[in-house]
């Protein structure tokens, strides 16, 4: 049975308009995702799997983001690759409207790349790469640019971390190795 993947993310993001209204969708959204599924951004690595706690890693992403000012979520363009006839690559661009605290309007666009299962009866997001959303805040303006000397470990899944960069190296010393991601579960 063929998907529609652009149609499964045009609903995803009405999903997470409902969301952001302050609905409790969480369930609806956590239907979207395959029983277990890895989630990669900048500085994290982690497999996850629906259940209490990734609800309520979506309810306090969601107060986080209405904190920002958050108002819409619009899909505005799906790419999709056919990996093999049940699995799909999708490049989704979005773009986010917040309301920010001095009046002003910002529109942010980014894009999120998805690994989807097609076999079963709806598609399932399987994997999913995202930017540094941080960095697009600090940005825009919606929260607060950071020193560049405060280093502070991020919380893996905790939007309202923070991430920072280390201090610079001593002078004529050479920058330690990055560490490696170490992949977390979040059950």
């Amino acid at each position: 049975m063929p998907h529609s993947v652009p149609a499964f993310f045009e609903s995803y993001a009405q999903l997470l308009n409902r969301a952001l209204s302050g609905e409790d969708v969480f369930s609806l959204i956590e239907d979207r995702f395959a029983p277990q599924f890895i989630a990669a951004g900048p500085d994290s690595l982690a497999t996850g799997k629906p259940g209490a706690a990734f609800r309520s890693l979506l309810q306090r992403s969601y107060r986080f983001y209405r904190q920002l000012g958050a108002k819409k979520v619009t899909s505005r363009k799906v790419e999709t690759t056919q990996i093999d006839p049940g699995h799909a690559l999708a490049k989704v661009f979005y773009c986010s409207d917040h309301q920010k605290k001095d009046g002003g309007h910002v529109a942010i666009e980014f894009n999120v790349t998805y690994l989807m299962d097609l076999t079963g009866a709806r598609p399932k997001i399987f994997a999913f790469v995202s930017g540094d959303e941080m960095e697009l805040y600090r940005k825009h303006g919606l929260i607060p640019k950071l020193p560049d000397h405060a280093p502070v470990k991020p919380r893996l899944g905790d939007p309202t971390t923070y991430a920072r960069k280390a201090p610079p190296p001593a002078a004529g010393r050479a920058p330690a190795a990055k560490a490696p991601i170490r992949p977390q579960v979040v059950d």
